[in-house]
């Protein structure tokens, strides 16, 4: 059996686990959350790109997470979440839309995985949110519209994935993700395997991260990135910095150049049921100067409104109305939206 056979009968576990296990005392935690937002769209160049007012969902989902307890200190473990691109009417994620295998995830699932549990940690393999996203991204990736998550140099989940991440050790933990495939290209054309290393440390209100996400390939590409966060209150405060490495003799060899920067600052405050959120960032070749503003208000513990404002100085996260992707224009230079939504969670 090959690793992805292994890693895919793992994941074909996890699904079935709703069919088979309900009599065993398996607990169940089904959920969902409804996201869709108002949006006008402004391109820089409206002959590449007309500006537009539309609908558009904000990465609405579905799913259940589970456990089971094996041993006392040992808990089975699983998780299934599907994308609901309620403005197209379908299972897929709103950005990767036209998304494969071959792409390193699947766009009619977020997240299914299985793993254990326990005192030495816990251990997942599936699709999955990836450790360097979560240490080193997140920490600002604190807004509510679709708009949400585009600053930074890694992707968010991928498939064929093994994760660990290690207890809290006296403030200190590990995470590290093997991930088939998923890599940058070889001189064969063929993708190599992504691994990824994240270390944190927490103390009172602070967290500090370091990360390293290792694409290899031909031209030895990766990211290192670094990233803090601080709770004072009700306010919090986040940044983050990315610098991409690679050895390619050609600038147009890969995505992102040898030396490109992603630098965040992010502070959000919230006052009663208002939360005011503010980000500034410069993406070297994804978006550059972006400004990020937004304002939420938590009617009920369920119900969310939104409204943001968002600007790109080259273009990264604008796209079509309704697109994704594959249908961005990259030519447009980047823009600027103003959105309003509503997030109901159940």
């Amino acid at each position: 059996m090959n690793r992805k056979t292994l890693i895919a009968s793992a994941v074909g576990a996890a699904l079935a686990l709703p069919a088979t296990a309900l009599a065993q005392g398996v607990n169940f935690d089904f959920y969902g959350s409804a996201r869709v937002q108002v949006e006008s769209v402004s391109p820089d160049k409206d002959e590449v790109l007309d500006s537009y007012t539309g609908v558009r969902d904000a990465y609405s989902r579905i799913g259940f997470n589970a456990d089971y307890a094996l041993t006392d200190g040992l808990t089975l473990i699983g998780k299934l979440e599907l994308p609901m691109d309620l403005a197209n009417k379908k299972i897929q994620d709103p950005w990767d839309q036209d998304v494969g295998e071959e792409d390193g995830q699947s766009r009619d699932v977020r997240v299914a995985k299985i793993g254990v549990q326990g005192d030495i940690g816990t251990l997942t393999v599936g699709q999955m949110w990836m450790p360097y996203y979560n240490a080193i991204a997140y920490p600002v990736d604190m807004f509510s519209t679709y708009y949400s998550g585009f600053a930074t140099q890694t992707v968010f989940r991928r498939q064929d994935t093994i994760a660990y991440y290690s207890p809290d050790m006296n403030g200190f933990s590990v995470g590290f993700a093997w991930s088939a495939d998923n890599g940058a290209e070889d001189g064969n054309g063929d993708e190599d395997d992504r691994l990824q290393l994240t270390g944190s440390y927490s103390f009172g209100d602070t967290t500090l991260a370091v990360g390293m996400d290792e694409l290899g390939g031909q031209h030895d590409e990766q990211s290192i990135g670094l990233s803090a966060r601080h709770t004072m209150g009700d306010l919090y405060l986040g940044a983050k910095y990315e610098r991409y490495y690679n050895d390619a003799p050609d600038a147009d060899a890969s995505f992102f150049k040898d030396g490109d920067t992603a630098m965040n600052l992010y502070a959000g405050y919230t006052l009663g049921k208002n939360t005011f959120k503010v980000m500034l960032a410069d993406v070297d070749t994804y978006g550059e100067n972006i400004y990020h503003l937004g304002y939420d208000y938590q009617m009920t513990s369920d119900l969310k409104l939104f409204a943001e404002y968002y600007s790109e100085e080259e273009t990264a996260a604008i796209t079509t109305e309704r697109g994704g992707l594959e249908e961005t224009a990259w030519a447009a230079d980047g823009g600027q939206v103003f959105a309003a939504g509503v997030r109901y969670d159940f």
